[in-house]
């Protein structure tokens, strides 16, 4: 418990710049864990769902195949399910659902992502101004006549600027690699999207042209 106090009272020293660095770092780390945890959620393996849907569609049972993409509850099942839902306004009106879809699940994916980049941005300013207002403390101890004769309080005005500056790199560093892996994590995500979805209008195109054909041989 002992480091825990000498750690308070040494961020006590930044000033009252802290008291915005402290709301960045407490806004930082929730976002962090909120989106670590939906996206974790949502990076679900369904391979072989979507394999099954797949084989229902070659079979000709689409509303079996919607409903095993509909009863995973995960972005890339809900883009192909609503291509499939659209199938019967053609293979191009399909894509576009799909397209539409995956949108918003990428939007919904990469929510509250921005208040990390202003965090990543603001922090390091929040340092950098503790450590002006630190110094300019300073120099107004050793501008008084009695600055000379009381060197820690000029140590004082200079422990604040460097607490601030560390705290606000400190800040910035951390919600930098946060936000850089849930943004790697949300890139492949998407691109698995586009990949799966893809794949889905080739499909129902074959089977579209396939049923065609059987249709035109029958004739």
């Amino acid at each position: 418990m002992d480091w825990i106090l000498d750690a308070i009272r040494l961020l006590a020293k930044g000033g009252y710049v802290m008291v915005p660095l402290l709301v960045c770092s407490v806004v930082s780390v929730t976002v962090l864990i909120e989106r670590y945890i939906k996206i974790r959620r949502a990076h679900v393996d369904v391979s072989e769902t979507i394999h099954r849907a797949h084989e229902a569609i070659y079979a000709g049972n689409h509303n079996k195949a919607l409903m095993l993409l509909e009863a995973e509850e995960v972005p890339v099942t809900r883009v192909l399910a609503a291509g499939l839902r659209n199938r019967h306004l053609g293979e191009r009106c399909a894509e576009r659902a799909m397209e539409e879809r995956g949108t918003r699940e990428a939007s919904y994916l990469t929510r509250h992502l921005g208040m990390l980049d202003t965090i990543i941005t603001i922090a390091p300013l929040l340092g950098l101004l503790g450590t002006v207002t630190g110094m300019i403390s300073a120099f107004h101890v050793m501008a008084a006549k009695e600055g000379i004769s009381t060197p820690t309080a000029i140590t004082g005005g200079v422990a604040e600027a460097l607490v601030a500056t560390a705290t606000g790199l400190a800040i910035a560093i951390f919600t930098l690699v946060g936000h850089n892996h849930l943004q790697d994590k949300i890139k492949h995500m998407v691109a698995d999207m586009e990949a799966r979805g893809s794949a889905m209008v080739n499909l129902l195109s074959e089977v579209g042209e396939d049923s065609h054909e059987v249709k035109s041989l029958s004739a």
